[in-house]
C-alpha cells in the first residue's frame, strides 16, 4: 500500500513552528463525495484514487462476477450488495498536495453516518446521473452541506450513457436547490453521444479513448478549437453556442460565491471508463479551501496553527479480522500530531496515548508519524473515543459534539443461543459505540432484549450480520410498532408511563431519556393533552 504526502520525518526533525504547520495545511484538501445511490460515488472515488496514481488498477462495477471490488468499499456486505454501507478514508498525494477524500455511504439509511463524515471535510463532491439529476438523497446531502458552510463542486457523471440535455440539467440544479452553477468544462455531444470536454477557461478540447474495462487512466487527446470543431463538426458548433450562452449570462466560477456555498462549480465526465477525472482532480487542487480554524463548542476558532486538536467523526471495529481493534477516525482540526504524544480526551479529561497511529486508505493501514490539520488519521484500539468527541494537546478545548439523526425504525434484538450472550452484549456495546445504530434499553425489557433504533432499516441488516460474523452471536430481530422519537425528561417519562401507543427508553451512550411513538397523530394527541410536558425533535434524518 502507498501513503503518500505525510511527513514521515522523525518527530525532532523540525517543521515544527506555526509557519510549517500553516505551510502543510495549506497543501490539505479534506472532501466527501455526496450522492444518491447508484450515481458511481464509489466508482468515481476509485477513479479519483487511480488517476492521482495512488492505486494502480481501478475496482470494476459492484456485483460483477470475477471483478474486482473497490478499495473504498470493504466490508463483506459491501462487496455482496453492492452498497457502501460505511464511510471509508483515503489519502493520498496529487499535484504536490494531500487530498484526503472520504467516501460515504449513499443509501438514505446511511445517513448518520454521512452527517458525521461531512464534519470532517472543508469541501464536498455532488455527484450527479446525467439521465436523473437532482434525486431525494442528494437533496437531503446538499441540505446538510449548507447547514455546515460546505462549498460544493458539481460532477454530472455517466455522461457516456443517454440522458438529459447539460443546460436542463443546470437549470434543475439552481431552480431546485439555490445554487448557481458555474461550469468549468462543456461536453461535446449529447449524453450517451460523448466525444469530450471543452475547457471553458482555455477554450481547448480534450477527447477521450477508453482503456479495457476502465481499469487504468483513459487516454486522453488535446486539440485547439479549430482541429475540434473540424474533428467533431456539428456537435463541437452546438457546444460552443451553448458556451457563448453561459458566457451571456454570466455562468462563472467565482471564488467567494462558491465559498460562500452560493455557487457550484460543474465539470462534466464518466467515473466509469475515467472521462474527465483527471480534470476534476484538478478542479479540487485549484478551487477546494485548504483547513480553516474550526468553531469550538463556545463558538471560538481554534486557529490550525494552535497547539494539536482532533475531531473523532467515526469509531469502526474490526476492519483487520486478524486482530479484531477498533479504530477511531479524527480528523486533525490542529497543529501538529507526532505519532506516541500524549492527548487529552476532552469528554473525560483522561490522557489518550497514540502509539499506534495509523494513515488509512480503505481497509489498509500504515503507520504515520506525522499529520497537519486537514489529514485523518485512525487510532487504533480507541476503546474510549466515540463519534463527536475531541482530543487536544496543551490547550483545552472541545468541538460541538455531532447530533444524532431522529430514528423511525425500532425493533427488539435477542441472540438466538443464550450461551453466546456475552459475545452477543460485547457486539451490541461496540455497535452502539460505533453509532451504526442506537441502542435503548429499559427495565422491563432487560438487558437480554434491547431495542434498536435506526434511521432505515437496512441498519438492521447490518447489526445482524456484524453479530453473527464478527461476534458469533446470531440474533433475531422482533420489530416494533413506533415511527417517531423525542427527548424527553424524567417528568415526561412519567406522564407518558402506561399511555397507549408510546414508550419510554434510556439511550444507552448518553442516558438520555427518548419517548417512542406510533406515529405522528399520537404524538399530536400528547402535545395537546399535556402542552407542559418535554418533546424536543432530534435532527432530521430521512424523513
Amino acid at each position: 500500500m502507498t501513503v503518500a504526502g505525510l511527513d514521515k520525518r522523525p518527530a525532532d526533525a523540525g517543521g515544527r513552528g506555526d509557519e510549517a504547520v500553516r505551510a502543510e495545511a495549506g497543501r490539505r484538501r479534506t472532501f466527501a463525495v455526496i450522492s444518491h445511490p447508484d450515481a458511481g460515488k464509489s466508482t468515481l472515488t476509485e477513479a479519483l484514487a487511480l488517476h492521482a496514481s495512488a492505486i494502480n488498477q481501478a475496482g470494476a462495477v459492484h456485483g460483477k462476477a470475477g471483478r474486482r471490488g473497490v478499495t473504498s468499499d470493504w466490508m463483506a456486505m459491501e462487496r455482496d450488495r453492492g452498497i457502501s454501507i460505511t464511510s471509508a478514508a483515503l489519502r493520498f498525494e496529487y499535484a504536490g498536495g494531500v487530498l484526503n477524500l472520504l467516501d460515504t455511504p449513499g443509501h438514505a439509511d446511511f445517513s448518520e453516518d454521512t452527517y458525521r463524515v461531512l464534519e470532517a471535510v472543508d469541501c464536498a463532491i455532488m455527484l450527479l446521473d446525467s439521465a436523473k439529476g437532482l434525486e431525494p438523497q442528494t437533496l437531503k446531502l446538499f441540505d446538510v452541506c449548507r447547514s455546515r458552510h460546505v462549498p460544493v463542486i458539481t460532477f454530472v457523471n455517466k455522461w457516456d450513457r443517454p440522458g438529459r440535455e447539460p443546460l436542463e440539467l443546470l437549470d434543475e440544479i439552481e431552480q431546485r436547490i439555490g445554487l448557481r452553477p458555474a461550469p468549468v468544462n462543456w461536453p461535446v455531444g449529447v449524453a450517451g453521444d460523448f466525444r469530450g470536454l471543452i475547457e471553458r477557461a482555455t477554450g481547448g478540447y480534450t477527447a477521450f479513448t477508453r482503456t479495457p474495462g476502465g481499469a487504468e487512466r483513459a487516454i486522453e487527446t488535446h486539440l485547439d478549437a479549430a482541429a475540434a470543431a473540424a474533428r467533431e463538426g456539428v456537435a463541437y458548433e452546438t457546444a460552443a453556442e451553448e458556451l457563448a450562452l453561459l458566457a451571456e449570462v454570466g455562468a462563472e466560477v467565482d471564488m467567494p460565491s462558491f465559498l460562500a456555498g452560493a455557487s457550484s462549480p460543474v465539470l462534466f465526465g464518466a467515473a466509469l471508463p475515467n472521462f474527465g477525472v483527471r480534470r476534476l482532480l484538478g478542479a479540487l487542487t485549484e478551487l477546494a479551501p485548504p483547513p480553516a480554524p474550526r468553531l469550538d463548542a463556545a463558538g471560538e476558532p481554534r486557529e490550525v496553527d494552535a497547539p494539536f486538536s482532533g475531531l473523532v467523526f467515526k469509531v469502526q471495529a474490526n476492519m483487520d479480522p486478524a486482530h479484531r481493534d477498533r479504530v477511531a477516525f479524527v480528523r486533525v482540526c490542529s497543529g501538529r500530531f507526532e505519532r506516541g504524544m500524549v492527548l487529552t480526551h476532552a469528554a473525560t479529561g483522561r490522557p489518550f496515548a497514540t502509539k499506534y497511529a495509523q494513515a488509512m486508505f480503505g481497509q489498509d493501514r500504515e503507520t504515520v508519524d506525522v499529520a497537519y490539520p486537514g489529514d485523518v488519521i485512525g487510532l487504533v484500539n480507541a476503546s474510549a473515543l466515540r463519534p463527536g468527541d475531541t482530543l487536544y494537546a496543551d490547550v483545552p478545548v472541545a468541538f460541538p459534539p455531532i447530533p444524532s439523526f431522529a430514528p423511525e425504525h425500532f425493533a427488539v434484538v435477542r441472540c438466538r443461543d443464550s450461551a453466546k450472550h456475552k459475545q452477543f452484549r460485547r457486539g451490541i456495546d461496540q455497535l452502539d459505540t460505533e453509532g451504526v445504530v442506537q441502542v435503548l434499553s429499559s427495565d422491563a425489557r432487560g438487558d437480554q432484549a434491547p431495542v434498536l433504533a435506526a434511521v432505515g432499516p437496512l441498519q438492521f441488516d447490518v447489526v445482524l450480520h456484524r453479530l453473527e460474523h464478527e461476534f458469533g452471536a446470531r440474533s433475531e430481530l422482533d420489530h416494533l410498532d413506533y415511527a417517531m422519537a423525542r427527548v424527553t425528561d424524567p417528568d415526561g417519562a412519567g406522564v407518558l408511563a402506561g399511555q397507549r401507543g408510546t414508550e419510554v427508553l434510556t439511550r444507552r451512550l448518553d442516558g438520555a431519556l427518548l419517548a417512542l411513538f406510533t406515529d405522528k397523530w399520537r404524538l399530536a394527541a400528547i402535545q395537546r393533552d399535556h402542552p407542559a410536558i418535554r418533546l424536543t425533535p432530534l435532527l432530521a434524518g430521512a424523513e
